[in-house]
């Protein structure tokens, strides 16, 4: 005979309701309570019946994760933890890839013309703005990762999960500015102008200078295109167009991709990292501590991002009227061969 909620809650000495709060990962249970349900729950081998609990909820059980690019280790590493703290809570993850096309983001947004095919959104938008997010159509809750949209205050159901990129690249830059580096170059301003993280490591780059007492040099700062690998390729081949006494001693990229095109670029045209150039990038993906040299990168605690967009997501599918959350998450920045002399 199947193990049934009524013989958890014998085993655990509680309410059988108390069992569904804890299966449900209800927040208001007492950490003795949930350690002990979850106990009884091993001991016995309950297994919850999902499908009956979504059918009672008028829930689908599914999450919507969408993301602009599989591809990018980043989004790629960070879908994975989204994954596994959604289904440590027995949901499910629909994975969306947007490719930062703003059609695709507003499918999302919409639950692709089905209300109930998902009970929430976590988004990390490209082309989307703030209205966009506003007058979205589909009628579940959506927790934004990244810094590309604010959708201001008091709009219920719309929480953000970051980190802080103005003092993260203040910190990558100083970091060289230490070496000590005097001629530090930003590369990955957007030349669309309409991309918020480059803005805002531009501002950290910014900062650092001038609390250095060094002036921001235009010719130091290059814009990109995109954030791929061949983009940072493209941003050092007209970087060594400078004449050789102008061309940057310590290089900060707006992210690891870009300064894997970096250093592979500098390599091949004779430069030795880092004694020639110092380079930091920003996202510690896992590549960058296997590359030669192994990349000094700024580290987003993404664990932290994707259990917290989760939780936050599911207070909001369990009916938390809260006003929204604009979470700031850690980071450190972890010293590799690429700025160590």
């Amino acid at each position: 005979m199947a193990v049934t909620q009524e013989d958890v809650a014998r085993r655990a000495g509680v309410a059988r309701k108390t069992v569904s709060n804890v299966i449900s990962d209800y927040p208001h249970v007492s950490e003795g309570i949930r350690r002990r349900v979850l106990a009884a729950i091993e001991e016995l081998g309950y297994q919850p019946n999902r499908a009956a609990q979504n059918l009672r909820s008028g829930r689908s059980g599914m999450i919507g994760l969408a993301v602009p690019e599989l591809d990018v280790s980043y989004f790629a590493e960070l879908t994975r933890l989204v994954v596994q703290a959604t289904e440590r809570r027995g949901l499910t993850v629909l994975i969306i890839q947007t490719f930062g096309e703003l059609q695709r983001e507003h499918e999302s947004l919409n639950g692709f013309g089905h209300q109930r095919l998902i009970d929430g959104l976590i988004c990390s938008p490209i082309a989307s703005r703030a209205e966009d997010i506003h007058n979205r159509g589909g009628g579940f809750p959506v927790v934004l990762l990244g810094e590309q949209v604010s959708v201001g205050p008091q709009q219920h159901g719309i929480d953000h999960v970051g980190i802080d990129n103005v003092a993260a690249a203040r910190d990558a830059t100083a970091h060289l500015l230490a070496l000590p580096r005097r001629r530090v170059a930003f590369l990955g301003a957007s030349r669309r102008g309409d991309t918020n993280m480059a803005d805002l490591r531009l501002m950290g780059y910014r900062t650092a200078l001038a609390e250095a007492g060094l002036p921001v040099r235009p010719e130091l700062v290059f814009s990109v295109d995109g954030y791929h690998r061949r983009d940072g390729a493209e941003a050092v081949r007209r970087m060594l167009t400078l004449p050789p006494e102008e061309r940057p001693d310590g290089i900060f990229c707006a992210n690891d991709l870009l300064a894997q095109g970096v250093i592979r670029t500098l390599h091949d045209t004779g430069y030795r990292i880092p004694h020639d150039v110092a380079v930091v990038g920003f996202d510690d993906i896992d590549e960058a501590a296997y590359s030669i040299p192994s990349l000094s990168t700024i580290s987003p605690d993404k664990a932290q991002i994707a259990e917290t967009a989760v939780a936050l997501l599911l207070d909001r599918v369990g009916g938390s009227t809260e006003a929204d959350h604009d979470t700031v998450t850690g980071y450190s920045l972890v010293v590799r061969e690429s700025t160590r002399v």
